[in-house]
């Protein structure tokens, strides 16, 4: 990304009252946005999206689904197809510059400088984002502790660990704090406690303003900070709404059942299942230990449901009646789980 202007053409503090061309209701509008690569591959079709100034907003999909290619038509890395797209009330073909100039933009691969020392890189960024020069040196130590690097502030980034490389990577695309940060699963490769003090960071720069645009594989932590999601598959929106809608819309409670009596057993439970009347319209699926069951009537019925099994001779060794989560949410609209150990490919 080409280096951006001044700070004072962006919003120098999240939270601001913003005037001229960024003074919009919306930060994202698209329309019909499609994306086709140049050997045919669709990677976008038709989304239409639009994310309020201010709100913490989570996009999520399996492996290749084009999440990426979405959030980076959105900072203007590539240019779509066809569709209208407008960030910061900026159109990304005309105007890409001004979007730049007014975005925070994290990708999944880190942009930083092995060279230089974590606070080097920090200062460089804070150069390139024209953060006034008698800010820069207090941007730069609280950014440094922020991401937990304050120890390690003069060693170079080569140094580092990968986790310790992403912390970095936060720090220097949030240094001119911008009205719209894209975060492209940005924790990717964080310890818990470094991951938890991103978050807090991230609600707080959002309570103050800024809209957060989010990709992540981490299912808990769409659920955590997201107002709002969109689950794209295939390259196209396919279910949308907060977490406690889209989990709503599962239906009912889930049934997890632990079996024992070896590998088809799983196969044998969801057989069973989908037979039993009173789970008729339920969705069934196996799991690592066993198989789950989403209905409106586990509460009612899912005992029964554990005497056929035994009837059937298998052994149930544990079973637990909860609320839906946000990966029943995934593996119902998907058809399958989000790994968060894998990396979505570049499409």
């Amino acid at each position: 990304m080409s280096p951006p202007g001044p700070e004072s053409n962006v919003q120098s503090v999240p939270g601001t009252e913003r005037t001229g061309p960024l003074a919009t209701e919306s930060a994202i509008d698209v329309s019909g946005l499609e994306l086709v690569y140049s050997d045919g591959t669709a990677a976008v079709q038709g989304v239409d999206l639009t994310v309020p100034e201010g709100e913490f907003f989570g996009f999520l999909g399996p492996n290749g689904a084009g999440k990426t290619t979405t959030i980076k038509v959105f900072a203007t890395l590539l240019s779509p197809t066809s569709g209208e797209v407008r960030v910061n009330g900026f159109d990304v073909r005309s105007e890409a510059r001004k979007i730049r100039e007014s975005i925070g933009y994290m990708a999944q691969e880190t942009s930083i400088d092995p060279e230089l020392t974590a606070e080097e890189n920090i200062r460089f960024a804070c150069e390139a984002y024209g953060v006034p020069r008698g800010q820069r040196s207090e941007r730069v130590t609280e950014l440094l502790d922020l991401v937990d690097l304050a120890d390690v502030a003069d060693k170079r980034a080569e140094e580092f660990s990968g986790g310790m490389k992403k912390r970095l990577d936060a720090a220097t695309a949030l240094v001119h704090r911008p009205p719209l940060v894209f975060l492209d699963e940005p924790t990717t490769g964080l310890d818990p406690k470094a991951r938890n003090r991103l978050w807090d960071y991230f609600r707080r720069i959002n309570d103050l303003g800024t809209t957060i645009f989010l990709t992540t594989q981490y299912l808990e932590e769409a659920d955590q900070l997201c107002d709002r999601l969109a689950v794209i598959l295939d390259g196209r929106i396919v279910a949308e709404g907060s977490p406690s809608d889209l989990k709503r819309e599962v239906g009912g409670e889930v049934l997890d059942v632990e079996l024992e009596d070896g590998p088809d057993a799983p196969s044998r439970a969801v057989t069973i299942a989908r037979e039993f009347d009173a789970f008729a319209d339920a969705s069934v699926s196996e799991t690592e230990d066993g198989i789950s069951v989403t209905a409106e009537t586990v509460r009612q019925h899912g005992t029964d449901l554990l005497v056929a099994f035994r009837d059937a001779g298998l052994t149930v060794t544990g079973f637990n009646i909860r609320a839906p989560t946000l990966d029943d949410v995934f593996l119902a609209i998907t058809g399958e789980e989000l790994d968060a150990d894998d990396t979505e490919a570049t499409r």
